[in-house]
């Protein structure tokens, strides 16, 4: 008999009363983004890090779901951003739907700028540190503008 949660669009860690540790996003990377939205002297409790701790996971959790459940119907095994803006769509959330699609947009142009880049220097970006320095100062195209920092996704949402 098969799993009767298997094709619940809800994720395992949803249908739990408690989200187990491993499954949570690392409390020092929620403090992090925390602070930079604050003024530079806020003080943020530890209760308010643990609580926006568990909010963001069961979000991620949540939408991962819907986009999983997207998958496991089309028989694939790999969730794109395309699924993940698919899941924003179905669960009501068209705003942060509209910014992933704009960020996973510029992400393939900057990746297919590193690609062409590759191929008409014989640029040696084989390591991921070389192909990552492309992206902290931008990209420069053909028109002198620079592709948008793709690590950065505060203009997005």
């Amino acid at each position: 008999m098969e799993d009767a949660n298997y094709y619940c669009a809800l994720p395992r860690v949803m249908l739990t009363t408690s989200v187990h540790e491993d499954q949570l996003l690392p409390i020092a990377n929620v403090g992090r983004i925390m602070k930079r939205v604050l003024p530079p002297n806020s003080k943020i409790s530890k209760k308010a890090k643990e609580t926006m701790q568990e909010c963001a996971s069961e979000f991620i959790g949540f939408v991962t779901g819907e986009a999983a459940d997207r998958c496991r119907k089309e028989k694939r095994k790999t969730i794109n951003g395309d699924d993940i803006c698919h899941a924003f769509e179905a669960l009501g959330l068209d705003h942060y739907a509209e910014a992933m699609k704009r960020y996973v947009d510029r992400y393939r142009e900057c990746e297919n700028h590193i690609i062409s880049l590759k191929v008409n220097t014989n640029a040696q970006l084989d390591s991921p540190r070389a192909e990552l320095s492309l992206f902290e100062g931008g990209l420069l195209h053909e028109d002198d503008q620079t592709c948008p920092n793709v690590a950065t996704t505060t203009e997005f949402f």
